[in-house]
């Protein structure tokens, strides 16, 4: 069959092929999407505009990917030209079981990305193919394994809003528009090699979107070098984790940075999350799409995880990485069965009903294996703040699961200006101390926000891994002295930070002083005399 040169299936991505994008492709990359987001916007605000490139950004990747699978499969029977997107849909029916099953979802030749796209511009029913489409895609997953993971995938992608357009021509001109930069988009990689494009791409809309977003933003994205910080702690002397876990995995960028320190193949059981919004969870799902993560190889819940945690048959996870939300509120003791929880009663108090914080940190903990790590970004009032929090911490200190805190510089995270922090907790600690680290200088300045380069994440690494006293950079504490100062655990009461004012030398100072006093004595006597003669 001969190839469709429209069609061409451009960015399939398995493990053998995957290579680094090398800095200036990324950037091109990067700035071809950027002029992207910005002409197509238009009346749209951007943080609902996001919707639509991301939306058909996971369009393109399953259209390419489906059909570089079978394209394979039809090369290695024999038929080394086949091309499935110009094959019929009828015929295709056949297969769609078997392709569900391996790759979660199923779509026809004519619903492909690149066959809609091409008939886009004379289709003046546009968006009611595109939802036929969308429609057609998750619904090729119900009753199987993969339904859970493909349902409303697409919800957010509104193809018959108003925000569009006003009328369905206006509309569907805007999703021609959105049709044709998406798919005009570079996604190969250096000599030909594919490359892990898509999820770069989508990384880079996410922080495009999060950054000029405010507060919004900043409640479910990561900036990628905190991520990858928490991410290399969790995994450090790990070579291959069985799964790993995030219970306010927001768009998923946490999960994905452990698969890229580590390899995704060396997550051997897969990577688990739970999310409290309905689009960020949606967003997360196809994050993981677009990383390449199997729908067998990630469980994504939506819900709330301190009342209705979804992954009790899953623990315990030995990687933990999670920036839950700030000092949110929650039930609390308001609820009379959450004090006999098992992940929370072993404190004896629950965190106040005022500051989720330490809940989500108590329940990281109870799922946390015996050999894991968690790392987790804190506000920095559950280091010090009396009541319940005190207790919390008590328990944590006593039965000797804190391995670090660690300051960050203030101003990182999107919307949000405070100065974090990280507590990392483990179960097999082979000493009865907790190192603090001062990391609150370690950024450059970027824009309006300040950014750990990867020089600084390194230089926490090496300070967390050696383990010892440096002078205005760590301290290592006993469970002892800390019992002593109240529990507290921030760390400029065990670091001292450097004075970096100038060091002034008091007997020089007064002798410079000795001769001005001199001078203006002599000025006096001189000013009295001219007054006398006048």
């Amino acid at each position: 069959m001969k190839n469709n040169q429209q069609c061409e299936s451009v960015a399939a991505i398995t493990d053998m092929d995957i290579m680094a994008t090398s800095t200036q492709q990324k950037q091109e990359l990067f700035k071809s999407i950027w002029a992207i987001a910005n002409e197509l916007r238009g009346s749209v605000d951007g943080w609902d505009f996001k919707q639509y490139v991301l939306g058909m950004l996971f369009y393109r990747y399953i259209s390419e990917n489906i059909t570089n699978y079978i394209n394979n499969e039809q090369s290695k029977a024999g038929y080394p030209n086949f091309d499935y997107a110009a094959f019929d849909d009828a015929q295709a029916e056949s297969a769609r079981e078997s392709i569900v099953a391996e790759k979660g979802f199923f779509i026809l030749p004519s619903q492909l990305f690149c066959n809609v796209r091409k008939r886009a511009r004379h289709d003046d029913q546009l968006n009611m193919t595109l939802a036929a489409a969308f429609k057609s895609i998750e619904a090729s997953a119900i009753g199987t394994a993969s339904e859970d993971d493909m349902r409303g995938l697409f919800d957010d992608l509104d193809v018959n809003s108003t925000k569009l357009g006003s009328s369905v021509d206006k509309r569907n001109e805007r999703l021609v528009r959105i049709l044709d930069a998406v798919g005009d988009m570079n996604l190969e990689g250096p000599q030909g090699n594919k490359i892990d494009a898509f999820g770069d791409a989508y990384e880079f809309l996410m922080k495009m979107y999060a950054g000029n977003a405010g507060k919004s933003g900043g409640e479910y994205f990561t900036p990628q070098e905190v991520s990858e910080l928490l991410a290399r702690i969790a995994t450090h002397n790990k070579k291959k984790v069985r799964k790993v876990y995030d219970p306010a995995c927001g768009s998923g960028s946490l999960l994905m940075q452990v698969a890229k320190v580590i390899g995704k193949e060396n997550v051997q059981q897969g990577f688990f999350g739970q999310e409290i919004n309905q689009t960020t969870y949606n967003l997360c799902r196809i994050n993981m799409f677009l990383h390449d993560i199997n729908y067998n190889h990630f469980s994504i819940a939506l819900g709330d995880t301190l009342l209705e945690p979804q992954h009790w048959d899953d623990q315990p996870f030995d990687v933990i990485v999670s920036n839950p939300p700030y000092s949110i509120k929650w039930k609390g003791d308001d609820s009379p069965v959450l004090i006999n929880d098992r992940r929370f009663a072993p404190a004896g108090v629950l965190a106040p009903k005022s500051k989720a914080d330490l809940a989500f940190t108590m329940h990281m903990l109870s799922w946390l294996a015996a050999d894991g790590a968690a790392a987790i970004v804190e506000f920095p009032g559950v280091l010090y703040r009396g009541g319940a929090e005190q207790k919390i911490r008590q328990y944590l200190i006593d039965n000797n699961y804190v391995d670090a805190v660690i300051q960050l510089p203030a101003n990182l995270f999107f919307g949000v200006s405070i100065a974090t922090c990280i507590i990392v907790i483990r179960k097999n600690k082979t000493d009865n101390k907790v190192l603090f680290i001062d990391a609150s200088n370690e950024f450059v300045h970027e824009g309006n926000k300040n950014k750990l380069t990867e020089e600084n994440i390194q230089h926490i690494l090496d300070l967390y891994i050696k383990r010892e006293d440096v002078q205005h950079l760590t301290s290592l504490i006993s469970n002892t002295a800390i019992a002593e100062n109240g529990y507290n655990i921030s760390v400029n009461s065990y670091v001292e930070q450097e004075d970096t004012r100038e060091v002034i030398d008091i007997n020089q100072l007064n002798a410079e002083l000795k001769v001005i006093v001199a001078r203006e004595n002599e000025l006096r006597a001189q000013i009295d005399e001219i007054i006398a003669n006048l």
